[in-house]
């Protein structure tokens, strides 16, 4: 995998998805919005996606600021904050041996901050930032923090 790539992004969500959707692993092709938000005209998501691949991610913010931008692109009709948290996770991994420890992280802040990056990352880096842990190999935490990715989403908090 291209760690930081829409080409590891588009991996993840064939793996996450495949038994759910035609689609997964493939970028939309339809424009799209979720409540009042529309994510990024599909016109220019080709393009869109291309200046994200080249986002420095060298620190902690530039990483967060990658992450902010890959969700506004909004790539795949389902399955994006899923699949971009464990992408968030595999940059952090490569780039600073950490990882956020999910668990820690309360749903309705998160929800909240991703709902406000577009504007400014700030209270986005304050809420993750203290739950960075170098429990990279903690295969016990990972898979919870995948539950707690499901349950951000409005699944039950456990894996399908």
């Amino acid at each position: 995998m291209e760690v930081g790539t829409i080409k590891d992004l588009c991996a993840i969500h064939r793996y996450l998805s495949e038994d759910l959707y035609d689609f997964a692993g493939q970028i939309r092709r339809m424009n799209f919005a979720k409540g009042n938000y529309r994510f990024a005209n599909c016109l220019y998501l080709e393009s869109t996606l291309a200046a994200i691949d080249k986002m420095s991610e060298t620190a902690f913010e530039e990483i967060i600021a990658k992450y902010v931008e890959m969700n506004v692109a909004h790539p795949f009709m389902d399955g994006n904050g899923r699949a971009a948290r464990i992408w968030l996770d595999m940059i952090l991994k490569k780039r600073l041996g950490k990882v956020v420890d999910w668990q820690k992280v309360d749903k309705a802040r998160y929800l909240q901050a991703m709902e406000r990056s577009p504007v400014s990352n700030l209270e986005l880096k304050e809420l993750l930032e203290p739950y960075l842990t170098d429990r990279i190999d903690d295969l016990d935490m990972i898979l919870k923090g995948l539950e707690q990715s499901y349950y951000y989403e409005g699944h039950r908090n456990e894996l399908p």
